[in-house]
C-alpha cells in the first residue's frame, strides 16, 4: 500500500497541465475525464465496455446515493465498493455535500452538520464531516472528498462568505476524524478539501489559501456551474489555479461540456467529472469531434452511415459499428440499446478528448488546437 497518492507533474504549455496520479489501483493520465457512477454504477454502460470500450481510468460514485442503498452494512460485507462492483480501477466518492443541499425543502443545516431526508423513502438522517468520512472509509474510494457547503451560483457575498467558513470548519473535522481512522481494505485512500466561494474573487482566493495550507494530497473545486455565467467561472478557475500547489492534482467538479473541460484545462485543471455526456446521451443527443448531433431528429431516419462514416473521422476511435439511422431508430423506440450506445458514444468521445488534450500539452502546442475543437465542438449537425 503506498503511503500516499502523488501527482508527478510531465509536461505544461502555458497553464494547461500533463501529469500522472500514481494509486493503488492503478496510475491516471491527466487531464482526466470520470465518467459519472452515481449508485456504483455508470448509467447504461458495463464496467468491461468502461474498461476496454471507453477506457475510463477511474470513475466517480457519491456517498449520499451509496450510503442510502446499497447501505454501509453490505458495501463493508462486500469488502468496499471495488469488490461489490467489480471495477478494478481508481474510484473516487463525493462526499454527498452538493446532493444534500440541492435537497433545500428536506433538509436542515447547523454546525454539526446537515439533517436531511432521504428522496427514497423520507427517512431521516444526518451528515456530518466525521461520519461522512466514515462511510467513505467503508465505500473504499481511492480518493474521498470533504464535505461542504455547496451555495447556489446566485448566492450573495454575506451567504456565499457564511457557507465558505461553515466548510473550512467541516474540512478541519474531516482531517481530524480522517487522521484518526485507517482505510479498510489494505489500500490507500486520499482527501481532497474543496474550494468554495461562489462568484466571489476574494472569497475563492480566501479558500483556495486556506485549502493550500492543509497541504493536501489533492485539491478539488466545487461550486462551479451552479447557475453562474460561463466566463464567472473560467474567472473564477483562474484564481484559486494561481494560489493552490502546482505539484497536487486539481479537480474541477461537475464540469461540464466538452468546451468547458478544454477551457479549464487550458486554466490548469486536471480532473473533470460530469452527467452530462451519459444524461445527454440517454436523451439522444450525440456528442461528437465535429459537432453535436440529436440523434432524434429526422434527418437521421435514413442515414445509413456510422457516425465516423458520415463526419468523415479517421481519428476518433468510436467503437460502434451501427449507423445513424439505427440509433435514431432505438431511441425513437425508447429501445435500451439506445441509451447504452449512445451513453457510449459519448464517454468515447469525453474521454478521446482529454486524450488529445495531453497529447497537445506534451507537444507543446495546446492553445492552438484547442481554439480549433471548440469552434467544432460547437457546431450543432
Amino acid at each position: 500500500m503506498i503511503d500516499r497518492l502523488t501527482f508527478d507533474l510531465q509536461a505544461t504549455c502555458g497553464d494547461a497541465r500533463a501529469g500522472v496520479i500514481h494509486t493503488d489501483h492503478g496510475d491516471i493520465q491527466t487531464p482526466i475525464f470520470m465518467p459519472v457512477g452515481t449508485a456504483g454504477t455508470v448509467k447504461a454502460v458495463h464496467q468491461h465496455e468502461l474498461r476496454d470500450e471507453i477506457n475510463a481510468q477511474i470513475i466517480l460514485g457519491n456517498t449520499y446515493h451509496l450510503y442510502l442503498r446499497p447501505g454501509c452494512d453490505i458495501l463493508r460485507q462486500a469488502g468496499g465498493l471495488h469488490r461489490f462492483n467489480g471495477w478494478e480501477r481508481p474510484l473516487l466518492t463525493d462526499s454527498g455535500g452538493f446532493q444534500v443541499f440541492s435537497l433545500a425543502a428536506n433538509r436542515k443545516l447547523k454546525e454539526e452538520g446537515c439533517t436531511f431526508r432521504s428522496h427514497i423513502d423520507g427517512s431521516k438522517h444526518l451528515f456530518t464531516p466525521e461520519n461522512v468520512m466514515d462511510i467513505q472509509r467503508v465505500i473504499g474510494a481511492d480518493i474521498m472528498m470533504a464535505f461542504d457547503e455547496c451555495c447556489p451560483g446566485d448566492s450573495d457575498h454575506r451567504y456565499a462568505e457564511k457557507a465558505m467558513l461553515l466548510t473550512h470548519r467541516w474540512l478541519d473535522r474531516c482531517i481530524e476524524r480522517f487522521n484518526a481512522t485507517e482505510p479498510l481494505y489494505g489500500h490507500h485512500q486520499a482527501l481532497f478539501p474543496i474550494v468554495q466561494g461562489c462568484q466571489y474573487a476574494d472569497l475563492r482566493r480566501i479558500s483556495a489559501e486556506y485549502i493550500a495550507s492543509k497541504e493536501p494530497e489533492g485539491c478539488a473545486i466545487g461550486g462551479l456551474a451552479v447557475g453562474e455565467p460561463t466566463e464567472k467561472m473560467y474567472e473564477m478557475i483562474e484564481v484559486v489555479n494561481a494560489i493552490l500547489p502546482k505539484d497536487r492534482p486539481r479537480y474541477l467538479m461537475g464540469v461540464g461540456t466538452p468546451q468547458n473541460l478544454l477551457e479549464a484545462i487550458e486554466r490548469g485543471v486536471d480532473m473533470f467529472d460530469c452527467v452530462m455526456p451519459t444524461r445527454n446521451g440517454r436523451n439522444g443527443l450525440l456528442f461528437t469531434a465535429e459537432g453535436t448531433i440529436n440523434i432524434k431528429n429526422k434527418k437521421w431516419e435514413s442515414c445509413f452511415r456510422t457516425i465516423n462514416e458520415e463526419l468523415g473521422i479517421s481519428n476518433v476511435e468510436l467503437h460502434t459499428p451501427y449507423t445513424l439511422a439505427y440509433i435514431h431508430h432505438l431511441i425513437k423506440a425508447e429501445e435500451i440499446l439506445g441509451l447504452q450506445i449512445c451513453s457510449i458514444v459519448n464517454l468515447q468521445l469525453y474521454l478521446w478528448l482529454v486524450g488529445e488534450a495531453r497529447k497537445h500539452i506534451l507537444q507543446g502546442d495546446y492553445a492552438q488546437w484547442k481554439a480549433s475543437m471548440v469552434q467544432k465542438l460547437g457546431r450543432r449537425l
